[in-house]
Formats: structure tokens, C-alpha cells, sequence
């Protein structure tokens, strides 16, 4: 039920790092594609160097941080980059969210202000904690799920380091499940052909992948855990809620993110 709970708003949060909108301000600021996502997701954080980026988004090439970070700051201040963030994501969601948001935001607010009450091991959450509730309905949905989905992506970090996997492994194992195209992750993650063949081939001296680049069980498992973990992790958050109003929130939440879905604006689950 977790993770059912996550997915079904997610879209409304996820649209942001495809949005057109956000993709023009940040290119008004002087910032290439690359540079505007590290920039607009991290700039809660402040000024950061990019040893914190690294840090906290995991899965990336560093090379890729590295020469984006911290020269976007010299661009753009991270309080302005935070408010191109909200214009965009405002304009973007107008276009197909309902007016009427009330139920499905004071459900979705308990659970992002539940989650403020553990921001310990969570620093990218805990930064985006920080910052003041939008007025604007749309907004207001948008700031819950960046916070939901932030809390249970610090989680997930957590559990990946407690299983020993690294950002390029991580992004193999999720390939090697079959959902999921090698060269999409690879390409929008920055990682060579060579690095991810060397990834590739140590999974499989380890038996967590097959010579069809595949799970095997032993990788099942693996990522199973992995999963696991997440969820329980994230499950806290979600705890203000009853079961009946947990069944409420997916119900309000999962057409909002078929919309976002449906106009293009988000592939959806990745």
C-alpha cells in the first residue's frame, strides 16, 4: 500500500524534470538541461558544492555534477532558481489539474508534515522541508509530493548503502528487472558505454545478473530487499492517515497523475 500511495501522486510531482516550462526558465538563468535539474532540485540545499549533489542524488556521474556544480550558482542564486521552479511547475500543472484540490491536499499535507517530524539521515528532504507552504492550491499539491517523494528517496539511499549498492549498480539492477531501457537510464545519468559495461559484468561475477542481462534470483532478491526497505522507510510518513483515508488518497491522487501522464507531461512510473 505504500508504494501505491507514492505512485499515485507522484506524476504531479515528477512532471517538473520534463516540463518545457521549467527546461525555458532555467535556460533564461544560462543553464543547460543538466544544469537546471541539479540546480532547481538541490537549490534547497543552497550554494552547495558538488561533493553534496553527488552526495545526495546518488546515481549520477559525478563528472556530470562536477561540471555543472557549483558554476550554476555563479549563473543564478539558489533562491532564484527555487522560484523559476514554482513558476514552472504552477504553469504547468494549470494545464491540467482540477480547481477544486482541497480534499486531496489536506490529505497529502498531513503526510508531508508527518514526514517533517523525522527529518534525521534525510538531508535532501529535510532542505525541502524547510521551505514555506505555496498559497496556490496546484502548488500546495506539488510542495506535499516533492516533499513525499524526497522522504522516501532519502530512504531509498539509505537502503541501498545498507545493501552495498552503488549509484551505477543501482541503475544496472533496475535495467536488468526488463522494465527499463539500458541507454535511457545510462545516457540521462551520464555514464559511459565502458563504465556500464564494467557494471554489467561485475553484477554477473557476482550472480546478480544472467548472461542475458537479466536478474537472477540471487538479484531478485537483492533488489527485492532493496524495495522492502524503502517502503518501511517510507511508510512513517503515511501513518497520520487511516486506512480508509489512505484508500481516499489513492483514489483522488491516481487520476491527477493519469492527467499529467495523459498530456504528455510525465512518462509516468519509472
Amino acid at each position: 500500500m505504500i508504494r501505491t500511495l507514492f505512485r499515485s501522486l507522484e506524476a504531479v510531482h515528477g512532471m517538473i524534470y520534463f516540463s518545457p516550462e521549467a527546461e525555458q526558465r532555467y535556460a533564461s538563468a544560462g543553464l543547460d538541461r543538466a544544469g537546471g535539474y541539479f540546480a532547481s532540485r538541490a537549490a534547497a540545499l543552497g550554494a552547495v558544492g558538488a561533493e553534496v549533489v553527488i552526495a545526495t542524488f546518488y546515481n549520477f556521474n559525478p563528472a556530470i555534477v562536477r561540471a555543472r556544480i557549483p558554476q550554476a550558482w555563479e549563473k543564478v542564486s539558489p533562491e532564484r532558481m527555487l522560484e523559476l521552479r514554482w513558476e514552472a511547475a504552477d504553469e504547468a500543472l494549470a494545464k491540467v489539474l482540477p480547481d477544486d484540490l482541497k480534499e486531496i491536499n489536506e490529505l497529502a499535507r498531513r503526510a508531508a508534515e508527518r514526514s517533517k517530524d523525522m527529518l534525521h539521515g534525510r538531508p535532501l528532504f529535510a532542505a525541502h522541508a524547510a521551505l514555506p507552504w505555496p498559497d496556490e492550491p496546484r502548488l500546495q499539491l506539488f510542495h506535499a509530493q516533492t516533499l513525499l517523494r524526497e522522504f522516501r528517496g532519502d530512504g531509498h539511499l539509505a537502503a541501498l548503502l545498507r545493501h552495498n549498492v552503488t549509484g551505477i549498480e543501482a541503475l544496472v539492477l533496475h535495467v536488468a528487472t526488463g522494465d527499463y531501457p539500458a541507454d535511457v537510464l545510462r545516457k540521462t545519468r551520464a555514464w559511459s558505454e565502458e563504465q556500464w559495461a564494467a557494471t554489467v559484468q561485475d553484477l554477473q561475477a557476482r550472480g546478480l545478473v544472467g548472461e542475458d542481462q537479466l536478474l537472477t534470483e540471487k538479484g531478485r532478491e537483492l533488489r527485492q530487499g532493496i524495495e522492502d526497505d524503502t517502503d518501511h522507510m517510507a511508510a512513517p510518513a503515511y501513518d497520520v492517515l487511516s486506512d480508509q483515508e489512505k484508500q481516499r488518497f489513492v483514489e483522488l491522487a491516481a487520476p491527477l497523475s493519469k492527467a499529467v501522464v495523459d498530456a504528455g507531461m510525465s512518462p509516468g512510473r519509472r
